[in-house]
Parts: structure tokens; sequence; C-alpha cells
């Protein structure tokens, strides 16, 4: 359909296709728009249809209210879909799954195939378990291997089973950088019903990161992999026209600033400000003194700031910057041409959009800072770090209750370490290793800390895991490599490491004293996540700051050290060595970056990159239609989610008797929920794998058995800081089972709630879920038996991954939460009113087990649209998918 008139042909050298083209649309209406709204736009006039798309939705966004309450549902098709290891195997697992519920229905296996490209990094099982060593990269690397080989057959099966999907091999770098330098498209080319066409390159990812590619222009967020298999099948999502929040950036950043100094304020404004569920455009003059890799840092935060997306548009820089990333000219004239068609092109001195709200940062005011311990948008500016981590540890147990230090000798040094050690000092992460002025600078800072003399202190891990070889190319070009071995920071391997939690062991003499001194001690990484027990369950206290920074405390070796005036050590001749007297100049980095950055590196790192190295080739994987899976395997494993699945809905019901299993507080990530990291020994999961035979040694990470429910069911709230209130004076996955009392594991108690047929529920405070993009976040609580959450607020994807589970999101009324109605979560909940999921509010009552009478209170149905609600009906969104693929 045309209802619009927008279809049109673009030109671009000898190529013609088809475009719907938003100037042409009678008076312009599209020129007020934000960029964001523009692209939705057309991708709703190029796939009207009357059915998924109608007039009234395209009518509805060209009359976008920038201050309405969202409210008006439309269907979104991204081109493309982006995964990463950790959660593309989940979703590679359920596709499988899915084909096999296909044929046991009757329907062909072959349409459970993505409609799309989808493009997978494996980038998140590399571990730091070498460091410090020229020989790190090729032992971690071999490692790998021996602990994922067999998830590794499994995406190379695969890559061969399924159409339009590809497998970027280890070793290559980290997803959104290989996205940034190399997928992104841009300007997306394709073909319908033999038209070639032209769109805006627009995509959904696995991984809440994906936001990065915001700033090349390119429109996209993070999604549940749930939702992320929904749309490789086909399907729309579903959402409500947002709000969109501009940001204008004026002014040039200041002289000892970086990117990461940048990013971190954005985020601390733009929480404050409440932007979840919202889009952040990013606008003014300011846009002309920012670099290409500086936007993306402040886009790949996004989830940080809470935003679905944090846009800048495309211009001049973007088209500089396919250039240096080995772009062809012919896709750079074919981006330009397009965007500028379309008015996705920004031009100076052209009308500012509408926006819902607006925030203004002067980048000159922006001050060097880090941001924890605990959390990415608690922003501290680099003079309070000190204080700041000292007055945190006052108010600790631990930091109350002892002050006294722990010897420990390292590799012949006798050290006394104590709280505030900074035990991991680790350059890492996709947010940080894309931008070449902050790694040369870190590199600068190493040269200048070995020309003095100064060393990393004995008791810091160190480690360098850049986001691609570009990156290791142009450290090795500019001569900076040498002086980040000297001191440590050695390559450890191309992946996400330490910021998802791969940050491998710390020396046994630390880990020893860390025990033994009950010390607080801490990391600093150049990531975008410092969650509580997501870095490394013995460091209690995780800050995000520049990768020069990390540079730094690692020479400091210390969080209570003031390294804006304290020394960092001393010279050869015993002279005390302060940050200023290593810290680069801006110039110095500039020139740098001008004598060492170059686009042959980025086209011969991508050279034959789905090729991968000789142990990927070497892989041995099955073709077939079907996957066979293996009753051995503690890896991948038949998911139960479609056995018993019938052809037509069993609808919706109300739920009666349900025990709370957790009650939790604010703040609770997916972290807390369904950690990525290590796998304690005496944990059910750890239990279990023992039981199959699989020493400690050997039981790799959560995140690395994403595709065995078994773990990861037993994994469900097992994260070691997670503080469940019904289990009072513990920490980790302990609950009491109710009515009785008795403290056990959280999976222990289910698996007794399950015998008795007792439905389960968590009650939480503000913001549950927030964090990572996990679906095992959703998929956990819904093995364990959980069918509903009532919470005070969610993280926008989180709540989505609930309903696409057929998890029923609840929310207290304004000004409730279980504290304030009295619930002590050790009472039985019944929830009424349901009726065909479409119900807006709800009946909860809570009876408590003495004579007391029960509280009775109502409750928001957060099933936001009329699609979520079919999802909800048909138990989950795949099995609605599953469903209309069946029947045809």
């Amino acid at each position: 359909m045309n209802s619009f008139g927008a279809k049109d042909t673009l030109v671009v050298g000898r190529r013609s296709a088809a475009i719907y083209r938003l100037p042409a649309l009678a008076g312009d209406p599209a020129a007020r728009l934000p960029f964001s709204l523009r692209i939705l736009l057309e991708n709703l006039l190029r796939n009207e249809d009357g059915a998924t798309v109608s007039d009234a939705d395209i009518r509805a966004l060209l009359d976008w209210d920038p201050t309405a309450v969202p409210s008006v549902e439309i269907a979104y098709r991204p081109a493309r879909v982006l995964m990463q290891d950790f959660t593309g195997v989940p979703a590679l697992v359920d596709l499988a799954a899915m084909r096999e519920a296909m044929q046991r229905m009757g329907g062909d296996p072959r349409k459970i195939n993505p409609a799309q490209p989808a493009e997978l990094v494996i980038d998140h099982s590399v571990q730091v378990d070498n460091f410090g060593s020229s020989a790190a990269l090729a032992l971690n690397s071999e490692i790998e291997y021996l602990r994922n080989g067999e998830r590794y057959q499994f995406l190379k099966w695969g890559q061969s089973a399924f159409d339009n999907f590809k497998v970027v091999p280890p070793e290559t770098g980290i997803v959104h950088q290989v996205n940034l330098e190399f997928l992104a498209r841009v300007a997306f080319s394709g073909r319908k019903n033999g038209e070639a066409y032209i769109c805006p390159d627009t995509l959904v990812g696995t991984d809440s990161h994906t936001t990065m590619i915001n700033g090349l222009g390119v429109l996209g967020w993070g999604v549940g992999g749930i939702e992320a298999e929904a749309v490789m099948l086909g399907q729309p999502i579903s959402m409500l026209i947002p709000q969109v929040v501009g940001f204008k950036l004026t002014g040039r950043p200041a002289e000892g600033t970086t990117a990461t100094d940048l990013v971190l304020t954005v985020v601390e404004m733009l929480r404050a400000k409440g932007v979840v569920g919202k889009f952040v455009e990013f606008f003014g003059d300011g846009l002309d003194e920012l670099p290409l890799a500086d936007r993306a840092t402040i886009a790949n935060m996004a989830p940080e700031y809470g935003a679905t997306c944090g846009l800048f548009p495309i211009d001049r820089e973007t088209l500089d910057y396919l250039r240096l990333s080995g772009r062809s000219e012919k896709q750079i004239e074919l981006v330009e041409s397009y965007a500028r068609a379309q008015g996705f092109f920004r031009v100076a001195g052209a009308p500012e959009a509408e926006y819902s709200d607006t925030l203004d940062l002067d980048m000159g005011d922006v001050v060097p800072s880090i941001a924890g311990p605990k959390r990415p948008q608690d922003r501290i500016a680099l003079s309070a770090a000190a204080s700041s981590f000292e007055s945190m540890l006052k108010e600790s147990p631990a930091g109350r209750s002892s002050a006294t230090s722990v010897r420990a000798v390292m590799n012949g040094v006798a050290c006394d370490l104590r709280h505030g050690a900074v035990v991991i000092a680790a350059i890492t992460s996709c947010t940080n290793t894309s931008n070449p002025a902050v790694m040369l600078g870190a590199g600068l800072v190493a040269k200048k800390a070995v020309e003095k003399g100064l060393q990393v202190k004995p008791w810091v891990k160190t480690s360098l895991a850049p986001g691609s070889k570009v990156v290791t190319e142009y450290l090795e070009k500019s001569g900076l490599s040498r002086y980040l071995d000297t001191i440590g920071f050695n390559l450890v391997g191309y992946g996400c490491t330490t910021c998802i939690g791969n940050s491998g062991p710390l020396p046994p003499e630390v880990s020893e004293a860390i025990r033994s001194g009950d010390l607080v001690v801490a990391s600093v990484l150049s990531g975008n996540r410092n969650f509580e027990g997501r870095v490394h369950a013995e460091v209690r206290t995780n800050y995000l700051a520049s990768p020069p920074l990390v540079v730094a405390y690692a020479l400091a070796g210390r969080m209570d050290c003031d390294i804006t005036t304290e020394p960092l050590g001393d010279d050869r001749e015993g002279n005390p060595v302060f940050l200023r007297d290593i810290w680069p100049s801006q110039k110095e980095i500039h020139d740098t970056i001008a004598a060492a950055v170059d686009s042959e590196m980025f086209r011969e790192a991508y050279t034959g990159v789905y090729t991968g190295s000789g142990r990927w080739a070497a892989l041995a994987a099955p073709q077939s239609e079907l996957f066979a899976w293996g009753d051995d395997s503690l890896y991948v494993r038949h998911p139960p989610y479609f056995t018993d699945m019938e052809p037509e809905s069993g609808g919706v019901n109300d739920i009666v008797g349900a025990r709370a299993l957790v009650l939790l507080g604010d703040s609770v990530t997916t972290d807390h929920i369904s950690p990525a990291g290590a796998i304690k020994a005496d944990s059910p999961a750890g239990r279990y794998l023992q039981e199959h035979g699989i020493a400690p040694a050997d039981f790799n990470s959560y995140g690395s058995r994403r595709g065995n429910h078994e773990v990861m069911m037993r994994g469900t709230f097992a994260n070691v800081r997670l503080r469940n209130r019904l289990a009072p004076g513990t920490e980790g996955g302990w609950t009491q089972h109710l009515p009785h009392g008795r403290q056990m594991t959280i999976y222990d108690a289910s698996v007794k709630y399950c015998e008795e047929g007792t439905p389960l529920i968590v009650l939480a405070g503000k913001e549950y879920g927030t964090g990572s993009s996990r679906d095992w976040a959703a998929k956990g609580p819904l093995l364990l038996g959980i069918r509903a959450v009532i919470a005070v607020s969610y993280e926008r994807i989180h709540r989505s991954n609930l309903v696409g589970m057929g998890v029923l999101p609840l929310q207290f009324k304004q000004g409730d939460d279980a504290a304030s109605l009295g619930l002590t979560g050790r009472e039985k909940f019944d929830i009424a009113g349901l009726g065909d999921g479409s119900a807006k509010t709800v009946s909860v009552t809570a009876a408590k087990d003495d004579d007391e009478a029960p509280v009775t209170f109502e409750a928001v149905v957060r099933i936001d649209t009329p699609q979520e609600v079919e999802y909800y009906r048909n138990g989950g969104i795949l099995q609605y998918v599953l469903r209309r693929m069946v029947h045809g």
C-alpha cells in the first residue's frame, strides 16, 4: 500500500531502488519530528499493509504530540537482529526446539528460520584466566575452546541449518564494536517481491548495549532474546510511539577530560531526569566537537541512563567514520544520498526538532569522574573518589568491624592488603575500547609511567581486552603496546571479559587475604556495568573509569588514595610522581591518533571475518535441519517450553494460593536474578554439575551455560549479593519455605512448592530488572514456578521479557509498596480479575497465616499493548508465533 504517496525511486550512481520519501509527504510534516521518529515513520510507510500497519498508525506518528503520554501502539519491523553468544545460544536453542515442536504439531519446521539478517558475534565466553604475560592471549583462547567447544559446535550447526544467520567467530572482537566497525550498513539495501529497496539500517539486539550503534545514526536497542527470536521469525515489535527527550550539547570537552567523563555525566543527568521507556536524541552545536567514537561511547550507555536508545543523527562525521573504518565509497555514497533525500542528515542551522523535554550540557563543565561502587549512574568527581570510598566503608559492616591489614606474599614481595585495595584493573568492554582517544590515552599514561620507573602494585590483576583487532594494530603502530605490556596490561583476549563477570580467578594469595580479613576491596574497569556480584564474587566495590584512569588506579593500587593530589608512586630517584606528571594532553592524544589510526587497519582486520582461526575451522558441526540433542550435554539441552504445547491456547486464569519466593528491595538487577559470572561449588547449580561429573574447575560460567535450562533455573536468584528479606541476615540464594519457615535455597524451595502445587510470586521495589537485557531473568523465574511479579516499577526490557515468557508483571499503585501495605512476604496471595488478559488492574488479596485480617489492594497490570495481551494469553511470545505458523 502507498496511502500517503511516499513511494519513490532513488538513483545513486548506476543503481536505482525504491524508497519511501518523507519530504514528499504533503507539507513535509516529518520535518518537525526528531530524527528517531522520522526513522519510525519511514518504517510504517514502507510496511503499510492495512492490517499490522494502517494509515491511522501513520497519521498518529505524523500528528505526534511531544508532551502526550504514549498511548498509540505501532508495529515496528527492524531490518536485522544482532546477538552475542551468551544471549544468542539460548535464542538458537529455542529456535531449534521450535522446529521440533512445529514438526510434532504437523507444520513445516523450515518455517522456523530468520526472515531477515541475524548476526551473532562470539565475544562473551573468553575469561581472564591468564594475565600479565605475552602468552595470556594464546592460553586464554585455548582454555576458551576447551570450555566452550560444545557450544561453538552448536553455533556452527545453526549457521548451516538456518538461512540469513551468520556467526563471527571468537578472537574477533566485542559484538557492539564489530557492529560499529563492520556490520552496520547505515543505509540498508534489500529486495522485496522482486523489487530493490533502500531503507534505514535498523536493528534490535539481544544485548542491552546494542544502542552503541546509535552513535552512527543507526536506530537500534536491546531486547530480550525471546523478543529477538520473534523478530527473526518475521514478527513486528509491538511498541507505543514514545516520547523523545532532546539532549543539547554545547561547547567542547575541557583539557584533561575524556569521553568516559562525559558519558558518566550524561548518565547521571538523564537518570535524574527520568527517561525510562523514552527515546533520547542528541543535538546542538556541540556535536561538531564530538568524534564518532565519543558519540558511540555515549550511545552505548543508554541502558545505564534508562532510555530505549540514545540517537545521534547522521552527518559529515558519520561519513568520515565510515571512510576511516574501511567501508566502500559505494556504500558511503549510498548513505549520504539516502540520508539527504530523507531528511535524516544533520545540517548546520536547520530548525531544531520538537522534543517532549530537553536537557542542556556545556561539555566544558565536565570534570574527570568515575562511577560506583555498584551503579553506573552514581558518578563521583575524581577529586572526591577517595573520600566517597572512605564514607562508604564506614557505613559497611566489614568497614566498621576491622581496619586491619593482611600480609600476603605476591611474586616474592611481601604486601599488606587492606580495605580499599584495587585488586582488579581492567581495560575492557565495548564502551571504551572502541574509542582510540581513551585507548591511546591509556597507552600514553603507561609510557610516561614506565619512563618514570613506576610499577603496578603486585596485588592488582591487570588486563587489556580490546573490542577489535584494530585496537591492537594501532597500539602496536603507535609503539604504546610495549609500555602497556611492561606494567602488566598485556592482551588477554578479544571479548567482554571483566564487564560481564569473566574476570577469572584472583591470585590465591589475594583471595585468601580478602577472606581472612573480610576485606572490602575494589575493581576499576573501563566498562559499563558495575552491579553487585557481577565483576567478581570476592570484590564488593566496583568502579567504572576511563582506560587512562584504570592504568592510574593500577599504579596507585588503592581506592582510598586521592590520585588528584597524592602521588601514584615514586620515580627511580625516590621523587613522588603525580597523576598530572603522566597524564597526556589532548594534543598528544590527537597527534597519536592521526599518526597511528588508518582505514587499512579496519579493512585488514575484517578480511575473512567469518572464517575465524584454525581452531574455529577445525570444529566439527552436524549438517541437519533438526538438531540432534545430546542426552549427556551440559551446555545445550532441549528446553521444556514447547514440550506439552497444544495447537490452541489454554487461555488466562487467575492466580490462587500463591506464595512469595522472594521479597526484594529497590534496584534489583538482572544480575541479581540471573547471574552471568562464576558458579559456586556449593550452589544448586554447582551441585548439579558435580553430580554430572563436572569438576568445579570446569564449571565455566552461568553465562556460558545458558543453553542448559537445568543449570540456569538452579542459578536463578543465586547471585552472592542478593538480599532476600524472607531470609534476613543472609546474602545469596536463600529463602524460607512457607508456612513452616524452614530456611533453604531458593531452588530447593521452588521444588517443594512445585510438589505441593503452590504457584509463586515475587515482591520487589523500584527499578526491578534493571541492567542487561537478559532473557534468563524471565525464563529462570518461570521454570521455578513464578507466575507473577509485583514491583514498584520495572526496567523496560525486563518487563517485556516477563510478558514474553508468560509471567504476569504487576505494579503497585502510586505510593504503595510492600512495606506501606504491611506485607511481610509470608502471606498467601490471590490475584483476581485478570479476565482474558486485557484487564488494566487486578485485585490482590494477601491472607495472613494467623488470624489477622487479609490485606487487599489493587495492582496495575503492566501488559502494555494489545499485542502483549495476545502473547500473555498464549503463554508467551514464542508460543504465540509458533501457533500462528502452525495454522498457516
